[in-house]
């Protein structure tokens, strides 16, 4: 294959699939502490605290696990290997998951 029709440009698709991920963390992180500090404010029940609190935890672990997973993508686009991103993946959805049950928690609580 000619390096004009290579799958894959040097460094530029991990890069932004790096932005995503902190575009990920950080609305997790951002959006986790602020829904608990007004969870607290609201005087809502603890359980929707510390699910916001949890996805803001979970959207920290994956800004400080983004260095570490861009250099693991490289060396496998450059290796020709599979790349492995089911802790981040796991990591993402919990948080997720946690800011659907701390907002279920708020609509149920609130009326």
């Amino acid at each position: 294959m000619a390096p004009e029709e290579e799958v894959w440009d040097r460094g530029l698709q991990s890069e932004r699939t790096r932005l995503a991920w902190v575009r990920t963390a950080v609305a997790l992180s951002t959006g986790g502490l602020g829904a608990a500090g007004l969870a607290v404010r609201s005087g809502l029940p603890a359980l929707a605290v510390v699910v916001f609190a949890l996805a803001a935890l979970c959207g920290g672990v994956l800004l400080i696990r983004t260095r570490a997973r861009f250099r693991r993508v490289q060396a496998a686009l450059h290796g020709g290997k599979p790349l492995d991103s089911r802790l981040d993946a796991v990591f993402a959805w919990l948080g997720t998951l946690c800011v659907v049950a701390g907002a279920l928690t708020f609509i149920f609580t609130v009326r």
